[in-house]
């Protein structure tokens, strides 16, 4: 049997193995990967870093928005689809029109009309006109994974013109790492806080994600102080919620189906566990529609080989939590990565 070697000599001509160049290539894959990551976000730092205090927002608008961090987000998707800016619910949507929604919820009204009707009619549907009227808006969508811990990014993320959180991410005590700034929060009932003025600004948007009815009739009987029904929810929900209606909005389901349908490729068959974009997901689909410059801190999660390995930067809740999860995590993570890669996303920090 002929040895093969990384040089030999065949026929008079010296030769090389490309087996053991490709071996060393794949070893050093990772290592790339982290690489460009880390410059892409220090590219960013430099860039946010340059526009000064926390006071400069217009600065930082026109920093991020006239170089090389924005050409259209949108337009890079290729989709095929049309660009939602109107993100939250209002009456004449489904209302007064002959085309009625053919889905339930997440993904539709049907079924829950007369329940959102009650809702929309206490509630709002607009963006502050300060924001409304920006002619590049800037947004960060802050997620609640471990991997932020001990980033200090806490005075960058306050510079963004929008700043996006989910849940019931505390914000008290974690300044240095995430910011103060709460322009929108997406919550449902289980994440919700009985007094959101204590993790939020007092002007912040408070977002309704209604995965299901029972949802929609919660924040009803909340803002009609009507009696509480609390069956239909994996954890119990605040008995009082202490939001302000003109404050409160309700997430429209087209960002529910645009996430699923082109984003995640989400097939929910009947006969099995459905699968649903998390609020996460949702909120940087959400800021696409909405915004012109996309950035994400704290997205990921461990691997699920470390089952006792923390998924927050709060609490203690681990990767164990996630196993019954009606969430597809793997494949939020795929998405992210081609959102990445496509330019329309970029991460504050590094990340694998």
């Amino acid at each position: 049997m002929k040895e093969e070697k990384d040089i030999y000599v065949e026929d008079g001509i010296m030769k090389f193995s490309w087996k053991p160049l490709l071996a060393w290539g794949l070893r050093l894959l990772p290592l790339l990967l982290f690489l460009i990551s880390f410059a892409t976000y220090y590219y960013s730092y430099v860039i946010l870093q340059s526009s000064g205090g926390t006071g400069k927002a217009l600065n930082i608008s026109k920093s991020l928005c006239g170089g090389l961090l924005t050409q259209k987000n949108w337009e890079r998707l290729n989709l095929n689809i049309t660009r939602h800016t109107q993100l939250f619910l209002k009456m004449e949507d489904f209302f007064w029109k002959e085309t009625q929604s053919k889905l339930p919820l997440p993904y539709g009204i049907k079924g829950s009309e007369l329940m959102l009707l009650k809702v929309l009619a206490a509630t709002n549907y607009q963006m502050p006109t300060n924001i409304e009227n920006l002619e590049c808006r800037t947004c960060v969508v802050i997620g609640n994974g471990y991997v932020v811990k001990n980033s200090s990014l806490g005075s960058l993320i306050n510079k963004y013109d929008v700043v996006i959180r989910l849940n019931d991410a505390p914000v008290r005590g974690y300044e240095d790492d995430v910011g103060n700034k709460t322009t929108m929060r997406f919550f449902y009932p289980e994440s919700a806080y009985s007094n959101p003025i204590l993790q939020n600004d007092p002007d912040t948007l408070m977002v309704m994600v209604p995965f299901k009815m029972q949802d929609l009739r919660w924040l009803k009987e909340i803002l009609y102080n009507e009696k509480r029904v609390r069956k239909g929810f994996w954890k119990p929900p605040p008995l009082i919620w202490l939001g302000d209606p003109s404050k409160t909005r309700v997430l429209d389901p087209h960002i529910f189906q645009q996430a699923a349908d082109n984003f995640l490729k989400i097939s929910n068959k009947k006969g099995k566990n459905p699968v649903h974009p998390t609020t996460g997901m949702l909120a940087v689909v959400a800021a696409l529609n909405y915004c012109d410059v996309v950035h994400i801190a704290g997205f990921g999660y461990p691997s699920l080989k470390k089952p006792l390995h923390p998924i927050h930067y709060y609490g203690r809740a681990n990767m164990k939590s996630m196993m019954n999860s009606y969430h597809d995590i793997n494949n939020e993570a795929k998405a992210l990565r081609r959102l990445e890669e496509s330019g329309a996303i970029l991460y504050l920090h590094p990340h694998l």
